[in-house]
């Protein structure tokens, strides 16, 4: 018992700050302090700006010849690729409505690695995690990419074709690829960066993941929840038990173990991404329904997430 209070203590440890932001965004948009124009202004310096500083210093600074496992990210693209196409299969079959299968699919597999998901690393395992967790992000976010406009454009019956333009920008001026592609140089070659870059770099970073999650927080709509209920509850599902589990149990069977298996679960844990509503919405899709899927499987993935770290650390798989 004494065991089980430790592991439940560590793992809220890891999930409670992000918690307690997201609770504080709410709350602060509910007495008016946190804007619709605050709100829109701070996920895009977010988005444009904090986030890139901080990916860019982690992976920069850190040693990718020790930390930078390639079969680590290899397995990650591969399981996100065969869960993505599981959902394809199933949301088939069971969302009768097609032009809502886009959205649902990925609203179930498109997970939020680049705040929540860097979050939970750098609680859980510190600068290596983030370090590790920002290389995690830059193969994933392609994948994402490639993945959401395919299942949007499938779903959608005036988007006969895949816009493959559209995808191609979408990776070639993502901020986040941008900024870590530019900090693999540094990181390889061992180029130390000059003090006023990490000094300055290091005052964005700092208001990243507060910022983010106060965002998140505050952008969460309730009052849509009663719409849709049944493909927002199959979207859940699939991305808060059966992709973390699935994804997991692979990483499991295959031999990846501790800081690893602990960042393969934590990302894959993580709820639906904010994106996936920007891109529902551009492409046509049920932006509504994105919107219910990004609300409840935040919530739900602080649960779930805990849950699941006490359980790994409970059987020994993750220190």
């Amino acid at each position: 018992m004494t065991e089980l209070l430790a592991q439940l203590h560590y793992s809220f440890s890891i999930t409670g700050p992000i918690f307690l932001m997201l609770g504080l965004g709410i709350y602060l948009k509910r007495i008016g302090m946190l804007t619709e124009d605050f709100i829109e202004t701070g996920s895009k310096l977010v988005f444009n700006l904090t986030l890139p500083a901080m990916l860019f210093l982690s992976v920069a600074r850190a040693n990718i010849s020790e930390i930078g496992n390639p079969d680590l990210l290899l397995f990650a693209l591969g399981a996100n690729i065969l869960t993505y196409a599981l959902f394809e299969l199933v949301a088939s079959r069971a969302i009768p409505q097609k032009k809502d299968r886009g959205v649902v699919v990925q609203g179930a597999f498109r997970a939020n690695t680049g705040i929540i998901g860097l979050a939970y690393a750098s609680n859980a395992f510190g600068e290596t995690g983030l370090a590790l967790g920002s290389l995690y992000v830059a193969v994933i976010t392609v994948a994402y990419n490639v993945l959401a406009v395919i299942t949007l454009s499938r779903s959608n019956p005036n988007l006969p074709s895949l816009n493959a333009g559209f995808l191609l920008r979408s990776i070639i001026k993502n901020p986040l690829i941008i900024s870590i592609l530019c900090a693999l140089p540094f990181s390889l070659l061992a180029v130390p960066l000059p003090e006023l870059i990490t000094k300055s770099g290091g005052y964005f970073a700092g208001m990243t993941l507060p910022l983010a999650l106060l965002c998140t927080g505050a952008s969460l709509d309730f009052n849509q929840l009663r719409q849709e209920p049944a493909n927002t509850q199959f979207a859940s599902v699939g991305k808060l038990l059966l992709s973390p589990l699935l994804i997991t149990l692979a990483g499991i069977a295959i031999g990846f173990r501790e800081l690893e298996l602990g960042l393969i679960f934590l990302m894959s844990a993580a709820p639906t991404a904010a994106a996936s509503y920007v891109m529902a919405r551009s492409m046509g899709g049920n932006a509504y329904l994105a919107a219910n899927i990004i609300a409840v499987t935040t919530l739900g993935s602080i649960f779930t997430s805990s849950l699941g770290i006490t359980l790994l650390r409970t059987f020994k798989l993750v220190n």
